[in-house]
């Protein structure tokens, strides 16, 4: 038995090198279609399902089943998918809100997404030391998702996205002028944010890092990371990876280093037209609200006096500047999960009912599962900000890849909870899969000693 052990061990630890180097770089072509939907089964679930299994086997013959069971997280986690499941039958039989296969397949995948949390945790509690070598896998993966944007920027290599139902069949794309960058991610908001993480993680570990090939390899990751994130044009992206980079060298005691790297930061937005053009649209339009508001209100005080309307002020009102993606948000999505809850507050109306978009996770999360599942959701993130705490709180001295790896961690997540007003992230596959893997590799990190 301890022969075989040995080799589903080792099995598992390089399926969990292919899921960091598979969901990442493997373009996002549908292997089974999904009737009444434009959600597909891909490669990447089958490579999940197995490492699923290898995993299960593992602990089995192992002896390591308790060690996962009585996990605080594990609890937690399962309390989430059984509030899901519960808001998922009250959806089919009581609000009648779902069609049953596609709300029961959204809830299989919130399984799936949190899968690499429990694979991340267990590899790392059973050898600490591998945490290099997957730091390492992460690091090329990251340099070769920088060549394919350039790739696609300049040698029109093809680009794969599932933004609507004819792209999602697989169809290959090409860039123009003027478009986002999206590497081989889905959707340049979901490379965005995995660069979120990713950015701060290596300008952190090349601080701390010895020789010589590595620290460069970290260096055109950072330097790559920026590039692609300014070229994905997203606003909220590039203000939660300030906010990111800002925790994670504070966590550090980098501070001094800090102001160098948000110049260069700052320095890198010029290469992007796209971008600048998108947060000066956003400015204009607030000052032309500021200006619209004004002048309504000295409307109002005219018509009082005259009862007239001066023409000058009508002609500006109507021409009140909109933002396209903020009014979609505000007029359409938003509203319409706050309907969702409203119509059932305590589990929601159930995972696909308010359509594949939101651009709002804790919306979508109130509106599907409602305060249940709202509650249940951030109660996960509660127990690990506990459990990070406690390890920072008896671990203040030294600074080597354990430390920055964890605190890079705990940084860059306030920055995907910032983007997460704005962009469905926990939703998106690619970005969610590796970044519950990441969480699992610390995680196991901070319970290693214990």
């Amino acid at each position: 038995m301890r022969k075989h052990y040995e080799k589903f061990e080792s099995l598992l630890k390089y399926l969990v090198a292919a899921i960091l180097i598979a969901v990442p770089l493997y373009p996002k072509f549908p292997f089974i279609r999904i009737p009444s939907t434009f959600v597909s089964i891909r490669l990447e679930d089958l490579l999940l399902l197995v490492s699923f299994a290898v995993f299960v086997v593992t602990i089995y013959i192992g002896g390591h089943i308790r060690k996962v069971i009585f996990n605080p997280i594990f609890g937690v986690v399962i309390f989430y998918l059984l509030v899901g499941l519960v808001s998922l039958i009250s959806a089919i039989f009581v609000t009648k809100t779902v069609t049953p296969h596609i709300a029961l397949l959204h809830w299989l995948r919130r399984i799936e997404y949190l899968i690499p949390f429990f694979l991340g945790y267990y590899v790392i509690l059973r050898d600490k030391r591998r945490i290099d070598y997957y730091l390492i896998v992460l690091a090329f993966v990251v340099f070769l998702i920088f060549l394919y944007g350039i790739g696609q920027r300049y040698l029109q290599w093809p680009i794969v996205i599932t933004q609507n139902e004819e792209y999602s069949k697989g169809i290959a794309l090409r860039w123009i002028p003027g478009s986002h960058i999206n590497s081989t991610f889905a959707g340049h908001y979901d490379l965005a944010t995995f660069l979120v993480v990713i950015i701060p993680l290596s300008i952190s570990l090349f601080y701390v890092v010895k020789g010589t090939l590595l620290k460069a390899l970290l260096l055109i990751d950072f330097l790559g990371g920026l590039w692609l994130l300014v070229s994905s044009a997203s606003r909220i992206s590039f203000f939660s990876y300030l906010v990111s980079l800002s925790l994670v060298f504070l966590l550090t005691k980098n501070v001094k280093k800090m102001p160098l790297v948000i110049i260069v930061s700052l320095v890198f937005t010029l290469f992007s037209a796209n971008l600048i053009s998108r947060y000066a649209r956003i400015i204009e339009v607030v000052s032309d609200k500021i200006s619209s508001s004004v002048l309504h209100q000295a409307y109002a005080y005219s018509d009082t006096l005259t009862k007239d309307v001066p023409k000058a002020i009508t002609e500006e009102k109507d021409n009140v500047l909109e933002d396209r993606s903020t009014n979609i948000r505000l007029n359409v999505e938003w509203p319409r999960a706050i309907r969702a809850f409203l119509k059932n507050p305590l589990l929601g109306t159930g995972y696909s009912s308010i359509t594949l978009a939101t651009d709002n996770d804790y919306l979508r999360l109130i509106g599907e599962t409602g305060l249940l599942g709202f509650v249940a959701f951030l109660h996960i993130f509660l127990r690990l900000g506990l459990a990070f705490y406690k390890w920072i709180a008896s671990n203040k001295e030294g600074m080597d890849m354990v430390r920055v790896t964890i605190c890079s961690i705990i940084g860059s997540s306030f920055g995907v909870f910032t983007n997460a007003f704005f962009i469905d992230v926990f939703e998106a596959s690619k970005f969610a899969i590796i970044f519950w893997l990441l969480v699992g590799f610390s995680y196991g990190l901070v319970k290693y000693d214990e």
